[in-house]
Parts: C-alpha cells; structure tokens; sequence
C-alpha cells in the first residue's frame, strides 16, 4: 500500500486561500448587515430578492433554532471536525486531476469556518438573503451557505460524473477479434 505524501505545500495551499477568501466575502457581508440593518429589517432589491437581517442559532433551515442553546457548541464542533477532515483531504489530492474536487472543498471549508465565526462572535449565525415570491420564502442564507452549497454540489460533481470519466479513462480496452 502506497503513502501519499500529505502536506499543504505547494499547489494545495492555494485552495486555502480559496477558503480565506470565502471567510473575508461572508464576514464583510455580515458585519455590513449587522452595522446597516436592524433585526428583521427587510430591503427589497428585486420582487423576488430582498435582504433581510435574520438570526439563525439552528443549522440550515433552523434545524434545531429553539433548542435551549446546546446546539450552537454541537454545530460549531461538527464544523471544526468537518473543517480538519477537509483540510486533510485536499492536503491529500494529488496535485493535477482534481481541481473540481478542490474547488468544492475549498468553499465548504470556508463557509463552515465562516458560519463558525458567528457562532463565536454572536451565539447564531447571520442570514441575510432571501428569496420570497408573494408569501412563500426561502429560509434566509448568506455567503457561507452559498459557498457550502456550491462546494457540495461540486464535491457530487467530482465524485459522480468526473470519477466515471477518469475511471473509463483508466480502463483497458479489449480488442475484438484475432488471434
């Protein structure tokens, strides 16, 4: 069995920065919505977009929101586990044929990290967009769960259409025929 050498050096670090950047996006955002808007304060910018300043002490779509507290330090540890496994993995892809791959774990790593900064700084995390149509609405995000999403989506990417074409790749081919 072949060790691969793990290690954040070289190209891999880059996706850290990818990460940092995440980071830097959703706490400028936030601290914008926080010093600029009230709670609840809603501002129309298209008839189906509006910011909104909402607090969110649950995971996504307020999954466990009226929980007495205990919640905050369960999703803020999960986040860090989460956050150390990820950085674990991308320190362990090769360095050429994964960039999706990369990519998606780079902004899941930066959104956790990002809605773990709020935990620690307000007990909840910041919301602030959302998507209504007449009375129905999306639950509230912001730019880590966009970014956890997207890296999601991208992780499935790599792993369900990008593994079959690097695993045909990999296959022998037979040739029919002939002595």
């Amino acid at each position: 069995m072949e060790m691969r050498n793990v290690s954040l050096a070289g190209r891999n670090l880059w996706w850290l920065l990818v990460s940092v950047f995440v980071i830097f996006v959703d706490q400028v955002t936030k601290f914008a919505v926080v010093e600029n808007m009230e709670y609840l304060q809603r501002i129309p910018l298209l008839s189906m977009l509006a910011l909104q300043r909402l607090h969110n002490p649950g995971a996504a779509f307020s999954f466990l929101a009226d929980a007495s507290g205990w919640q905050n330090w369960l999703f803020m540890i999960v986040a860090l586990v989460v956050s150390v496994v990820i950085m674990w993995w991308l320190a362990s892809l090769p360095r050429s044929g994964r960039r999706v791959l990369a990519l998606g774990l780079a902004l899941v790593l930066g959104g956790a990290i990002g809605n773990v900064i709020d935990r620690v700084l307000y007990g909840y995390v910041v919301d602030f967009i959302l998507l209504h149509y007449q009375s129905w609405s999306y639950p509230a995000f912001n730019m880590a769960d966009s970014a956890i999403t997207g890296g999601v989506v991208l992780i499935l990417y790599d792993g369900v259409i990008l593994e079959r074409r690097r695993a045909k790749k990999k296959a022998p081919r037979h040739h029919a025929g002939g002595a």
